[in-house]
């Protein structure tokens, strides 16, 4: 009979997660830019202090169209950012911005 051999899961709660997080507002409205102020101070703090996560860096664009990711600079840093295996989780506040 064959010889099993049972390899324990790993406890993702005991790793440090490298995370980044990405903002994006699509015009310089002011309610806009003060979304977008507010969503950068949260995930700033939130990662500054996280027990279980590494804050790599925020990533954010300003008045810029989600429509063509090539004139998002900060989104173009962040995916070669994650090509490089820099990071291991993204925060945003709504798939929306990001894609």
């Amino acid at each position: 009979m064959a010889e099993i051999t049972i390899i324990p899961a790993k406890k993702h709660a005991d790793e440090i997660v490298r995370t980044a997080a990405y903002a994006r507002v699509s015009s310089d409205s002011e309610d806009q830019l003060n979304s977008f102020a507010a969503q950068i101070r949260y995930y700033t703090e939130l990662l500054k202090n996280s027990t279980d996560a590494v804050f790599v860096d925020m990533y954010a664009d300003e008045g810029i169209s989600g429509t063509s990711a090539i004139k998002r600079t900060e989104f173009q840093r962040l995916m070669s950012d994650c090509r490089k295996g820099k990071i291991d989780r993204i925060l945003v506040k709504s798939i929306s911005r990001f894609a």
